[in-house]
């Protein structure tokens, strides 16, 4: 299990900020971002990476996700990456691998932009946050949860949960949740500017995109790492939007096996 620390975090224009920060295992550091669904989608492959490879993975709650409070002055994805950049910096991290899912990939790939010298690779997992022509990202807002499913997993039956069922307390995260996606990331779930910027990259970056993915397509994926000098593109099978959940192996041994090839900075 792992141990969650609360974290008052100093944001310029923001002010103090508490994070949440759930760290699992000892080691090389990984800092692990959740994407809407929130940090339950990423928890079980955080204990599952720990204790495989005997690192350790820190995931922290967005702002206004499962229940926290969200100060009413952060309201932008650069603002999370700064808010993060500034916790690596109170932490006192060095060689951190930053990995995000969804939303939380964009995050990362906005902490990547910071430049920290924290920050030793990334690992964007199905992200969001840019704009491909011809290719959107799915509208969440404008879908039934019935149909989020189907578009977020290769086989939705597993994961398929009826909102209706859910007691007030967990229906009241969810819609917390919705709303915190919504200031963050906006309807369109993309900043017409993260593309270029995204060429003064100079880090290893691994995309790992799943083949069944119909919130952010593959050809999207490939895009997002065309559009990053250092990056390596890996296509997982089988798998939708939250491979994590999914298909946490694929996952793993995508990172982990990433240290046989120029991607030194992912494994020891």
């Amino acid at each position: 299990m792992g141990i969650t620390t609360q974290y008052t975090v100093s944001l310029d224009e923001v002010g103090p900020v508490e994070v949440s920060l759930a760290s699992y295992g000892s080691g090389q550091p990984f800092l692990l971002l959740h994407g809407g669904a929130g940090p339950q989608s990423v928890t079980g492959f955080a204990e599952k990476f720990a204790a495989a490879h005997d690192v350790r993975v820190l995931v922290p709650t967005h702002p206004g996700f499962a229940g926290t409070v969200r100060p009413e002055s952060l309201t932008s994805v650069p603002g999370l990456a700064a808010l993060y950049g500034a916790l690596l910096d109170q932490l006192d991290l060095t060689d951190v691998t930053a990995i995000g899912n969804s939303i939380g990939g964009w995050i990362t790939a906005e902490i990547a932009l910071l430049k920290s010298p924290r920050v030793s690779g990334i690992v964007l997992v199905d992200a969001v946050g840019i704009e491909v022509s011809g290719h959107p990202v799915a509208d969440f807002f404008a879908l039934t949860m019935d149909q989020v499913f189907e578009l977020s997993f290769h086989d939705p039956e597993p994961f398929r949960v009826d909102p209706a069922t859910l007691p007030p307390a967990a229906q009241a995260i969810a819609a917390g949740n919705r709303t915190a996606i919504a200031v963050y990331a906006g309807s369109a779930m993309a900043d017409p500017t993260l593309v270029g910027r995204l060429g003064s990259l100079e880090l290893p970056t691994l995309v790992l995109w799943g083949e069944s993915d119909g919130i952010v397509d593959v050809d999207y994926g490939r895009a997002y790492a065309a559009a990053i000098p250092m990056a390596r593109f890996q296509l997982l099978s089988e798998t939708g939007h939250s491979p994590q959940l999914e298909t946490p192996d694929q996952v793993d041994h995508a990172i982990w096996d990433s240290a046989d090839t120029d991607f030194s900075a992912f494994a020891r």
